[in-house]
């Protein structure tokens, strides 16, 4: 693996409709050559329900008035909305490793690693769950409760795309709307009810800097 193949950009893209940036993911992976550039897409979004591709609609359990929108990532269904840290990945898989790529698996593991070591820098213990996508608490009060969810997809040249949410400082009304991520009754949770009061940016770019550590 190259300096040059390796290198990651962030792009930072402020405040999006959600709409607006799976277009733009799928359109930059369409155009992708050998030589395109690995890059995270810095996001907030406005608030909005996604779905993975196999997700089963009945775990909106009522949306209220936030838009519910169809992915090709995978997973169940999701909640985005501000005050929450969004981080896609749109890297070619095919850079790492001298002969082959990543496997799924371990890409997924790197990126829940990001967000447990992101977690640990304000004294926060986050935790995988066996077969459960995401992180968990793993300690206190909130012992259990989801406090970060992920999904990709992978194309089958190698290029991926969709990511990580982090929930920083949230309404976290609506993800009681939803079973999160198909599961009923799991309770969620922000850094700032669990007494981490931190700038929105200032969480980005701890997340940002340890997936690039993971990645490099």
């Amino acid at each position: 693996m190259t300096a040059s193949s390796s290198a990651i950009t962030v792009v930072q893209r402020g405040h999006e409709s959600y709409e607006t940036t799976f277009a733009a993911m799928r359109a930059y992976t369409d155009a992708r050559t050998p030589e395109t550039q690995n890059q995270l897409w810095i996001v907030e979004h406005p608030p909005v329900y996604t779905l993975g591709l196999g997700a089963d609609r009945t775990h909106i359990l009522n949306p209220h008035n936030v838009p519910v929108v169809q992915t090709d990532r995978g997973g169940e269904v999701t909640y985005h909305g501000p005050g929450q840290v969004v981080i896609y990945l749109l890297i070619d898989l095919r850079r790492y490793k001298p002969n082959g790529r990543f496997f799924i698996r371990e890409l997924v593991q790197r990126i829940e690693q990001a967000v447990i070591d992101t977690l640990a820098a304000y004294n926060l213990h986050g935790e995988r769950k066996e077969g459960a996508p995401g992180i968990y608490m793993a300690d206190g009060d909130w012992r259990g409760a989801k406090i970060a969810a992920l999904g990709l997809k992978v194309r089958g040249n190698g290029c991926t795309y969709h990511g990580v949410s982090l929930n920083v400082a949230m309404d976290l009304t609506p993800f009681s709307w939803i079973n999160p991520c198909g599961y009923e009754g799991l309770a969620t949770i922000d850094m700032k009810t669990l007494g981490v009061e931190v700038a929105l940016p200032d969480v980005q770019t701890a997340l940002a800097q340890q997936l690039m550590n993971q990645l490099a």
